[in-house]
């Protein structure tokens, strides 16, 4: 695109790939998050200091921060993302179900703001067992706990409060019913910001560990083609209402044996797993991305043509042998397979700290269909090969021949038991 890149780190990883690649990089503080990655302060002083005209906040740290989106907006400096209205309101998931329910999406049964761990019990008590107690500020699998009755109700509720007052600053919670067979579903949106919003497909993202997504993939398999038609209209439609900006997802619970589908929150940001819907149409979402913040938003009259099936596999810092305990240390060998696309900041001699989430690549494979594309990932699994720390690589390759995973059947809490 002709722009050059500024890149930050931390005191911990002065030799990163991005840190390498980019025309310069400022470090902004120590290892720990809070001291760098989360630090506004530095990261803007940064920007100031190279003459940045742009932020893009990637998918994690301070991408769905409002006040940070705000910031850079005080400063001169585009925010690559939604705008900082937008991001409050669809921030809190107390306020997005507000939202849908406006639009007319179908939502899950739920409360508001729970005051305390009694108004949770009379809450639960009306929209009846089980349900999942969910941070409203949350994201990435944090601040979630289902609770079957109302002592596990009880004992989760203080928890769930920390760990969102700990990882997001707001300690607010609420309740929705929990669906015992059910699949996670999204939808990839695209909003110019003048009014035209595209649902670029659906994605898959059932594969999941406590919550955390391992492998997802697009389109979504045994999906009956007119839930997939409403699917798509109804995140267009919420999109549409707010005149959205940038890239989002749209995230619905569906409910494998009703075949319907529940309104459950918007990411304002990138996925990590945007890579499986720029494979089927040819795309590139963080070029729009940029084009958009720069007032040259693609055109988004039409929708690109879907061709094929991509499926994504998400390799983690992790031993699958010790209960999934992170790993950290030295990569001392390094083998991806030369037909995949590799999302990864590592090599040979990358340094793999504790202090950071444990993703270390995103192997992403395309094919004729969705047969095609389950052999391409087999393949590509067992040609990968990374030595020196523990990795969920041989883990991946056990779940890609799971007989659920190949069939398409697969459920959110299917790997509980894997």
């Amino acid at each position: 695109m002709g722009i050059r890149s500024v890149a930050i780190h931390s005191e911990a990883e002065p030799q990163a790939r991005h840190v390498l690649e980019a025309d310069r990089a400022f470090s902004v503080g120590g290892p720990a998050a809070r001291e760098s990655y989360l630090n506004v302060d530095a990261i803007l002083n940064a920007a100031t200091a190279s003459g940045a005209q742009a932020i893009h906040p990637g998918y994690g740290f301070l991408s769905e921060n409002i006040a940070f989106a705000e910031a850079c907006e005080a400063r001169g400096i585009r925010f690559i993302g939604p705008t900082p209205e937008q991001i409050r309101a669809f921030g809190l998931k107390h306020t997005a179900r507000e939202l849908a329910q406006a639009a007319g999406l179908p939502l899950l049964p739920g409360s508001g703001l729970l005051r305390d761990a009694e108004h949770a019990l009379a809450e639960a008590a009306r929209i009846g067992y089980p349900v999942m107690l969910k941070s409203s500020a949350g994201g990435g699998g944090i601040g979630m706990q289902l609770a079957r009755d109302p002592n596990e109700l009880q004992n989760a509720f203080a928890g769930v409060q920390r760990l969102s007052r700990n990882n997001f600053g707001d300690p607010s919670v609420f309740l929705e019913r929990f669906i015992e067979r059910a699949r996670h579903l999204e939808v990839q949106l695209f909003g110019d910001g003048r009014g035209r919003v595209l649902a670029l497909g659906e994605r898959d993202c059932s594969a999941q560990r406590r919550n955390q997504k391992v492998i997802e993939e697009t389109p979504a398999p045994e999906l009956q083609s007119e839930v997939r038609r409403a699917l798509l209209e109804a995140a267009a439609l919420l999109g549409r209402s707010v005149g959205y900006r940038s890239a989002g997802t749209v995230e619905f619970v569906y409910d494998a044996d009703r075949k319907e589908f529940y309104f459950l929150e918007v990411n304002t940001r990138l996925q990590v797993e945007h890579g499986v819907t720029e494979a089927v149409l040819g795309i590139d979402l963080v070029e729009w991305m940029v084009r958009t913040a720069a007032g040259d938003p693609p055109d988004l009259t039409e929708l690109p043509v879907s061709r094929g099936h991509a499926i994504e596999a998400r390799i983690y810092a992790e031993d699958p042998a010790r209960e999934f305990r992170p790993s950290a240390g030295r990569i001392t060998a390094l083998t991806f397979p030369s037909d995949a696309r590799i999302d990864s900041w590592i090599e040979p001699g990358s340094e793999v700290s504790a202090h950071y989430d444990p993703l270390l690549a995103k192997l992403i494979v395309h094919g004729e269909d969705r047969p095609d594309a389950l052999r391409r990932l087999s393949r590509a699994l067992e040609e990968t090969q990374i030595a020196g720390i523990e990795t969920n690589v041989r883990y991946l390759r056990a779940l890609a021949q799971q007989p659920a995973l190949v069939s398409g059947e697969l459920l959110t809490r299917s790997l509980g038991q894997f």
